[in-house]
């Protein structure tokens, strides 16, 4: 039997060595902690021809050996199996712009601008050795920060005999733990993240409908197409229900009918924008802005927007939209409508307004100040620069029979109108003498591609809207007839709604003209008649450019 003084001894030497081995596992998992938070203060950008990533590791126990690369669109998840757990890794995944250009020309498909084989291998050669050095030196900064708060304490509590030998063995301790650390991360980062052990591939929200539904997007144009008939019909029981049964004043003579479409967001649907065109015999077509979804030409180029407008064989009167620039000097989308034949912009640039007259019928409009990724922040009050410039350059000017401009509170805080059209809201609204034009295209194809959760849903998007504004000989509203119809990128177009508004009842709910009121010719006081004014197809087409008289000033 021992002595309990030896007894003691062997006590207190197992306690040494478990308090030891409890400090070595602390120190490893510092190590792993300080490894993975310097490669998430200072990630890796890695990139190939087309596209740049930017790669860190991640402590969420979520992630563990999984490769997440999050979008605007959803997620992209890649599991992987081994028998040691990896840390997770972020993947931060950025197309470049250049890829935007190569998509407009003829003959380049999505699958020609995917990284070729060499391409993918050093770009993965190059994040393996940025996420390794960052790793090696945060855990070695950890290492270095406990091993010095350890030299200190020891000197303040040690006895100056056993002070040396102590602290050479927390620091081999410290070098070993710091060594294990960083081979034990890399092995089984490099043996989990092995193509042959991917387990799973998943992704979420818009991703995953377009998982599911992997060739919609190509067939947009040709479903449009093939909806052609259905939109005759649809059309021609309008008219026959129309001629039936309008009140008389409807069938009073038509001096120019108007399509009011809004909020493309890049969906190429102008063969039906076309059938409408010639079934209804339009006269122009008033887009009130959001023609496209990020900002770009390119996208528009893309998806053969500006095609659709040139072969629709009428005016184009357009208004620029908060999705039609990528910043508040941004032109670029402006710049290439300009070159479009039949498009009319009808704010050109910031200090210019163009007025259209169509048989006789006065259109003007100002773009929306806002852009593509500004604030989202006060919005009705970033409105109200434009449109004060807007008013005080048709001060002295007729008032417009048809004002536009993209968002409600633009044209709410102009008074001086016969009618006032806007958009942006998605959805039909009527209020007072002002137009809400609900989504041509039910949002563009990308508002289809939102997974509704828990019902079955492959797809959704709002309904698809346009309005047919009649104007009379006498220069006013006529009728307004609104269409809505569901399901058009699906290739399942299904009716929704037709209403047909005598037109009095909308020009008569408009507020009192303050100044000048509407007339053929120069202003006329408030307090006086104003002119007979007589519109006809025989008038044809006028422009007027008006300069606006205030200085361009940014929104709050």
């Amino acid at each position: 039997m021992g002595t309990p003084a030896g007894s003691a001894r062997r006590g207190t030497g197992v306690l040494r060595w478990v308090v030891r081995a409890a400090a070595v596992l602390v120190l490893f998992v510092a190590c792993n902690t300080g490894g993975v938070a310097a490669t998430t203060l200072f990630p890796v950008h890695a990139g190939t021809l087309n596209y740049d990533a930017t790669l860190r590791l991640s402590l969420d126990p979520g992630d563990i050996s999984t490769i997440t690369a999050p979008t605007t669109f959803g997620n992209i998840r890649l599991k992987f199996g081994g028998i040691v757990p990896a840390p997770g890794v972020r993947a931060e995944v950025q197309v470049k712009e250049r890829i935007t250009e190569l998509l407009s020309r003829p003959n380049i498909s999505v699958r020609s601008l995917q990284p070729g084989p060499l391409e993918l291998e050093r770009a993965a050669r190059d994040a393996a050795t940025g996420l390794a050095l960052r790793f090696a030196l945060g855990a070695l900064l950890v290492a270095a920060v406990l091993l010095g708060g350890y030299a200190v304490w020891r000197r303040q509590r040690a006895r100056p005999d056993g002070r040396g030998h102590a602290l050479r063995l927390v620091q081999w301790g410290t070098v070993l733990t710091w060594t294990t650390s960083c081979l034990a991360t890399f092995a089984v980062v490099v043996w989990t993240y092995q193509p042959a052990r991917l387990a799973t591939f998943s992704t979420t929200g818009i991703l995953s409908a377009v998982q599911r539904n992997a060739d919609l997007l190509e067939g947009v144009e040709t479903r449009a197409e093939q909806t052609t008939p259905y939109l005759k019909n649809l059309l021609a029981l309008s008219s026959a229900l129309q001629d039936k049964y309008a009140p008389q004043n409807l069938s009073s003579p038509v001096a120019a009918r108007f399509l009011l479409v809004s909020d493309i967001h890049g969906g190429n649907q102008y063969p039906l924008m076309r059938t409408i065109v010639q079934q209804e015999r339009v006269d122009a077509v008033i887009d009130s802005g959001d023609l496209v979804n990020f900002g770009t030409a390119t996208e528009a180029e893309a998806a053969g927007v500006f095609k659709g407008i040139a072969s629709l064989g009428v005016p184009y009167l357009f208004v620029k939209g908060n999705h039609d620039a990528r910043s508040d000097v941004d032109r670029e989308l402006l710049d290439r409508l300009a070159k479009v034949p039949n498009v009319v912009l009808l704010q050109p640039d910031d200090t210019t307004y163009r007025v259209e007259s169509i048989g006789g019928v006065r259109i003007a409009g100002f773009n929306d100040p806002r852009w593509f990724g500004d604030d989202n922040k006060e919005n009705a009050a970033k409105q109200k620069p434009a449109a004060e410039r807007f008013i005080a350059a048709m001060a002295d000017q007729p008032s417009p029979d048809i004002l536009v401009s993209h968002e409600p509170a633009a044209v709410e805080d102009v008074k001086r109108a016969g009618i006032r059209v806007n958009g942006h809201m998605h959805t039909a609204a009527l209020e007072g003498n002002r137009i809400q034009v609900g989504t041509f295209t039910g949002g563009g194809p990308f508002s289809h591609f939102v997974a509704e959760g828990g019902n079955g849903e492959e797809l959704t998007g709002q309904p698809s809207a346009f309005d047919i504004a009649a104007f009379g000989d006498d220069c006013r509203l006529a009728s307004l007839t609104r269409y809505q119809f569901r399901n058009v990128v699906e290739g399942r177009p299904a009716y929704d709604d037709v209403t047909l508004i005598n037109g009095s009842r909308i020009e008569s709910a408009a507020p009192p003209l303050p100044g000048a009121t509407r007339s053929t010719g120069t202003a006329t006081a408030s307090k006086g008649a104003s002119p007979a004014r007589t519109c006809s197809p025989e008038l044809g087409r006028t422009t007027e450019r008006i300069t606006a008289t205030t200085p361009v000033s940014p929104g709050p």
